[in-house]
């Protein structure tokens, strides 16, 4: 199965939104020179929560349970890609261009068949990498019993509360 397939499978179907986001993925391999990240030495940061995360996390292997796929949603079809291992980064931007008359797989091919250069805009991100995940204890919480991540624990009264329990104590 080729690597368009897959990112069809894994996201359900094909639409504009997965292609952008096939497309960014095959572009950042070109740029930077990488592959399917092992652990977290490559890391996107998408500005959106759109369809063409799912094809970035399987063309790149970014994702957020690993913490190399960060999301800075500010609605916008564009992902910085970075490279641990060589501080080496590229920014991804989709440019818009006029769809009207043309159905959804019809943009989508235009997407999956255009030159980069019409599709994209590559300029540099205009923020540093991220951290590295940071592995945080759990704490269980003294109201409901349940654990939660000690960043996500508030002291209240001097216990130890989730943040549903904390929520529900005001």
């Amino acid at each position: 199965m080729d690597d368009w397939n897959r990112c069809v499978e894994f996201h359900g179907h094909g639409c504009p939104g997965l292609a952008i986001g096939y497309r960014a993925a095959l572009l950042a391999t070109k740029e930077l020179g990488i592959g399917r990240s092992e652990d977290e030495e490559i890391v996107c940061v998408s500005e959106n929560t759109a369809c063409g995360v799912d094809a970035i996390q399987v063309m790149l292997a970014c994702t957020a349970g690993k913490g190399n796929l960060v999301f800075r949603s500010v609605g916008k079809h564009a992902y910085s890609f970075f490279d641990r291992r060589n501080s080496k980064s590229v920014r991804i931007v989709a440019k818009t261009f006029d769809r009207s008359g043309s159905t959804r797989e019809e943009i989508m091919k235009r997407i999956l068949s255009a030159p980069d250069s019409e599709i994209f805009f590559v300029k540099s991100p205009g923020y540093d990498m991220p951290d590295e995940a940071e592995i945080l204890e759990s704490v269980v919480c003294e109201n409901c019993g349940e654990s939660a991540s000690e960043d996500m624990v508030r002291i209240r009264k001097g216990r130890r509360l989730c943040l549903d329990c904390t929520d529900s104590q005001r």
